[in-house]
């Protein structure tokens, strides 16, 4: 599904780079529930946000599905992300003047899903979720288990081939994460390709696969059955 060669992400400040990536190389099969991790400033989120061509790598290649993303222009990677992708942010990136309903519906409006279909495909949503009472409300009015929530069943509702999460239950208390991260095993049990940056060991379990980032190099790639994973 995803292969990165020689990836680097770097800012010049006059003739200095100051590295945040460093020369990745990493292969993301199809299925995978991967797993990244390491301390603040390895670049965790700069990994998943280029991974979900959110940002540019500064150098290296990105293959995704074959295609040369590294080469493609803003116009391009953002239809691959529309068109394949979901994303969950740790801090909810709900829209505060929608409602449950209408957030969970923005990424049906991108794609420009006719309003039939959306009408079935929310509410089907808000079914699996269990959240078809609180579709009235407003972000607001929402626990912050409750937002993640929305924010899950928005980045699903398009049935995407590839799921990232960052830090997903960071600013959520310990029920409301596990409540997350069951849901996620639930969707790569369904067939979703996942991608998760976490500091937690615990959350880090749910996957197949952790890969450890130290100064923006990575330093450890391991299966989850203790075997050290090719990439």
């Amino acid at each position: 599904m995803i292969t990165l060669k020689g990836l680097e992400r770097y800012y010049k400040n006059g003739l200095n780079k100051t590295f945040v990536l460093r020369n990745i190389d990493l292969t993301i099969e199809e299925g995978e529930f991967l797993t990244i991790m390491g301390p603040s400033g390895a670049g965790k989120s700069t990994l998943l946000n280029i991974i979900g061509m959110l940002e540019e790598p500064s150098g290296g290649e990105y293959h995704f599905f074959d295609e040369p993303v590294h080469k493609f222009r803003e116009r391009k990677r953002n239809e691959l992300h529309k068109h394949y992708m979901g994303f969950v942010f740790q801090a909810y990136h709900l829209i505060d003047e929608l409602t449950v309903y209408e957030n969970i519906e923005t990424p049906l409006l991108y794609r420009k899903v006719k309003r039939a279909e959306r009408q079935v495909m929310v509410a089907d949503t808000l079914d699996r979720f269990n959240i078809v009472a609180k579709k009235d409300l407003f972000p607001s009015q929402l626990s912050g288990g409750q937002q993640q929530l929305v924010g899950v069943a928005r980045a699903i509702i398009t049935k995407p081939k590839l799921l990232l999460a960052d830090e997903p239950t960071g600013n959520l208390h310990t029920s409301q994460g596990e409540n997350i991260m069951e849901l996620f095993k639930e969707l790569h049990n369904d067939g979703v390709t996942i991608v998760q940056v976490t500091h937690s060991e615990k959350n880090a379990q749910y996957g197949t696969r952790i890969i450890n980032l130290l100064d923006g190099w990575v330093d450890s790639d391991v299966a989850l059955d203790g075997k050290v994973a090719s990439s």
